[in-house]
């Protein structure tokens, strides 16, 4: 048997090559897919595969299993701990960055950087590797994701802020630069000017509505689905909103038609947010949702054998555990009782929120022997009843109150409330409703077996994202020619910054008879004093209040001349 196993594992050797390899000497591909499952410990990578071996145990793997090959160190400019905003934009700029910053020089803190940050700096926008591929190699560029599309993985990988917030900045920053594809939620946050600008360049776009989508044969298009976020997974309507995996599917498909190859970012988005709800029927069931997409993603590499994927959390979250002191002799318990009752849910925390919302009173225990499978006990009930976001309670608002309820039940929103009953049912265990620092999972595929094995840092994988395009050593370039202070380019020149009816502020520049207009958050530049003519640059161009700059192009200074 011994044997059998050791020639097998030489067989694996032999046929599928596998080398720890330095970004220099990586085998650039056509296509690149980069995975993010948000805020995804490993943890729940695990219970996870548990759940999903429980109810179907003819699958006891992941898609991604066969190429898990090493760990990520992923952290802020000067702290171990990061939000998605710093640590995807490392991913995709090799910078590290202050929380909340989006693709953006972080501002130095001396005593606290984890490497020496260049004050002088400060506040520049830095090129993605979605940028770079699109500048230096003609790829298309696409993003998958299931939060609104200037939430903050998206926007790291084609906008620039120093607040993740801000989305009246980065919105506009998308939708200009010439994204291929995008689908996923946030109807609400395309301005209508962005929404014009894509129409009147060939763009199809669709808000909430699936059936357009799937039948759209245009290359380029924008599917947007919620006025926010989309839906879990679990909680989602099928006839009105498509899966991870059907739209990971879609875009590779679109993106796919373009010959010169493409860059793909699909993020598992919500997998975070049920993180920070302590939802573990939300964080199992969307990672499962991701995984999904992981499979019809490598399904195509494997297939194509021009295409390598990349699968990594940006950071974890929740401190998630499987296995709890409260549940006593936990180590001894069967698949079954550790997994069955997390089976039963079929919503999440936030799911079962809305529905207990959406009944009559007298309908809550049959709700929860559908959706959860169990009812409340008496101390649940009265704790619900009691609840401030309850609207059926039959107790009038101004008479609820917490006294005698156990107050880990009580505080909180309702979505907070249901995610400490559903964990009440089972042997899971939450240190933080936050980020956490652990190492995250890489998993990686080639189609010449030139993945990263081992310990990295998100540097190290910005590093080999950039090689597999070409383009290792590059990005620092294009910050130079694509984002400089309009103080230096236009340096000599005649400039001033004024107010505008969007209520963004107009760079005008003039030299001798020519005006040129620079529009921010945008690629638009227009000349003359009425503003007639319109130029389309290859990058976006950023304004910074803080330091009242405009970052652009240096290229844009020869329409003077």
């Amino acid at each position: 048997m011994k044997k059998t196993v050791v020639f097998l594992i030489l067989l694996v050797w032999i046929f599928v090559p596998v080398r720890a390899i330095e970004p220099e000497n990586v085998r650039p591909v056509k296509n690149v897919i980069l995975m993010i499952p948000d805020g995804t410990s490993l943890a729940t990578v695990s219970i996870a595969r548990w759940l999903q071996w429980y109810q179907h145990p003819d699958q006891p793997k992941l898609y991604m299993d066969p190429y898990l090959c090493g760990t990520v160190l992923t952290h802020s400019s000067n702290a171990p701990i990061g939000d998605s905003a710093p640590t995807t934009s490392c991913y995709m700029t090799g910078v590290p960055s202050l929380t909340g910053y989006v693709s953006t020089y972080p501002v130095a803190d001396p005593e606290n950087d984890i490497y020496p940050m260049d004050p002088d700096r400060a506040y520049q926008p830095l090129t993605t590797v979605l940028e770079a591929a699109k500048i230096l190699k003609g790829k298309a560029a696409g993003l998958v994701f299931t939060c609104e599309f200037p939430h903050a993985t998206p926007a790291d990988c084609a906008a620039h802020s120093y607040n993740r917030g801000k989305y009246e900045w980065i919105a506009p920053q998308m939708a200009h630069n010439d994204l291929a594809v995008v689908i996923g939620g946030g109807v609400k946050h395309l301005p209508e000017e962005s929404e014009e600008y894509l129409r009147s360049n060939g763009y199809s776009i669709y808000k909430d509505n699936l059936q357009g989508m799937r039948t759209d044969n245009n290359p380029k298009m924008w599917a947007l689905f919620g006025e926010n976020e989309m839906s879990y997974d679990l909680d989602r309507d099928p006839n009105e909103q498509p899966s991870l995996e059907e739209m990971t599917r879609k875009a590779i498909e679109k993106l796919s038609q373009h010959e010169n190859g493409f860059f793909l970012m699909v993020e598992g988005s919500k997998v975070d947010w049920a993180a920070h709800s302590n939802d573990p029927v939300g964080m199992t069931t969307d990672f499962l949702a991701f995984d999904r997409a992981c499979g019809a993603a490598l399904e195509f590499a494997r297939r194509n054998g021009e295409t390598a994927v990349i699968i990594v959390p940006d950071h974890g979250n929740s401190g998630i555990s499987l296995g709890v002191g409260r549940c006593g002799g936990y180590d001894r318990l069967s698949k079954e009782q550790l997994f069955h009752s997390l089976s039963l849910f079929k919503l999440t925390a936030q799911g079962l929120g809305r529905k207990v919302n959406q009944i009559p009173y007298e309908q809550v225990q049959e709700m929860f022997r559908e959706y959860a499978g169990f009812e409340l006990n008496e101390q649940e009930l009265k704790a619900l009843c009691n609840h401030k976001d309850y609207r059926n309670s039959p107790i009038p608002a101004g008479e609820r109150s917490d006294e005698g309820i156990e107050p880990s039940l009580y505080s909180g929103s309702l979505t907070s409330f249901m995610s400490r009953l559903i964990t009440s049912k089972t042997c899971i265990g939450f240190t933080t409703g936050g980020h956490t620092g652990e190492e995250v999972f890489l998993a990686a595929y080639h189609p010449e077996g030139d993945i990263p094995v081992g310990f990295h840092t998100n540097i190290e994988l910005n590093e080999y994202l950039c090689a597999l395009f070409g383009i290792h050593g590059k990005l620092e370039e294009l910050n130079e020619q694509n984002f400089a202070r309009h103080t230096d380019v236009f340096a000599g020149y005649k400039y001033e910054i004024q107010p505008s009816k969007e209520g963004h502020p107009v760079l005008v520049v003039i030299h001798k008879k020519k005006q040129l207009n620079i529009h921010p958050y945008t690629n638009i530049v227009t000349t003359g004093k009425k503003g007639t003519e319109e130029i389309r640059l290859n990058s976006v161009i950023v304004y910074v209040d803080k330091n009242d700059t405009f970052y652009l192009p240096k290229a844009v200074r020869d329409y003077l001349n």
